[in-house]
């Protein structure tokens, strides 16, 4: 009898297991999938009034508050744990790799369309999962190499699936979207690919191998967030103008989600792993479509019943579901 009890309490406490893992990443979709409706909204005269970069660091700033917060509550006896400069520096490098990475966004698009970087830049899915494999040791099989080549499939068709929506193209930010790219732009994109990857495996490596409590771990990487792209927007043209202006509601309602999404996704590289991450961003692909559809009356095209398929059979293939 006792035997019996205890197989059903472990059921019942691995079942809870998997609902809160859904349940969060359900929650991280939904978030990523918002973001560029979100954009949208704030526009005006199809422009986006506020400073990207500010922004940046707000969403850097509200991460830090939050996990200091949750340090205090939740973890309150690792205050008193001995942490040196060795533990600290290393969450510079993360802050940096997306530092470069961000201003080679801004390179690429002299030396090619914008819709070409959105269809390349998903071998990102490809580098990630390479590094993934080769530093921390985790060896993919033929199905989970075919399920993440289905999730760059994904990609393109939903970057081909809004190229090919009229209003899309109405309301295009920005201009020059006809085919052109260079050996630049591809070397440029290649280094861009491998420094994304590179800034993901290499969060996820110090975060599941330093024994630390994840809200202490947050606070030095945020706080390097906030010092690395506090001197990018002081460095760029954007710091004319003023911090706040051309903010409205909805950029707090960016601020806030993109916080969150940014602790949810820390629990995920700490507790699961990057692949977990690929798989929530390419879903995340289709909620955005949706969530177009119901905001800006966006048509669905074929592309996007095919991701869905893509979507659905990758699970299949890495999950075994």
């Amino acid at each position: 009898m006792e035997y019996h009890w205890t197989t059903k309490l472990r059921l019942l406490v691995f079942s809870s297991h998997i609902v809160r893992w859904g349940l969060l990443l359900a929650l991280s979709v939904l978030i990523y999938g918002s973001h560029a409706p979100l954009i949208t909204l704030c526009k005006v005269d199809k422009k986006i009034p506020f400073s990207s970069s500010s922004c940046v660091v707000l969403i850097e700033l509200a991460k830090f508050i939050v996990s200091l917060g949750l340090l205090f509550l939740r973890d309150r006896h690792s205050l008193h744990i001995a942490v040196s400069w060795k533990h600290v520096v290393p969450y510079a490098v993360p802050a940096l790799l997306y530092a470069v990475n961000n201003n080679l966004v801004v390179f690429m698009q002299v030396h090619m369309d914008p819709s070409t970087f959105q269809v390349l830049s998903n071998l990102k899915i490809a580098s990630t999962a390479l590094l993934y494999s080769a530093a921390l040791r985790k060896r993919l099989n033929r199905r989970q190499w075919l399920s993440l080549a289905l999730l760059m499939a994904t990609g393109i068709c939903h970057t081909y699936s809004s190229m090919g929506t009229p209003k899309q193209k109405v309301d295009e930010a920005i201009p020059g979207t006809q085919f052109h790219i260079t050996a630049l732009g591809l070397l440029l994109l290649l280094v861009y690919c491998i420094v994304s990857g590179l800034a993901a495996v290499y969060t996820e490596l110090i975060l599941k191998t330093q024994r630390l409590p994840l809200n202490l771990q947050n606070l030095f990487l945020y706080f390097f967030g906030i010092v690395v792209n506090s001197g990018a927007h002081l460095a760029s043209a954007e710091v004319s103008s003023g911090f706040f202006d051309g903010y409205s509601w909805w950029v707090g309602v960016i601020v806030v989600t993109q916080a969150l999404n940014g602790l949810l996704m820390s629990v995920v590289m700490k507790h699961s792993s990057n692949i977990t991450r690929l798989f929530v961003i390419s879903c995340s692909m289709l909620v955005n479509a949706v969530y177009s559809v119901a905001l800006f009356n966006l048509q669905l095209t074929p592309l996007f019943f095919v991701s869905v398929f893509f979507i659905a059979v990758a699970i299949h293939l890495y999950y075994h579901v």
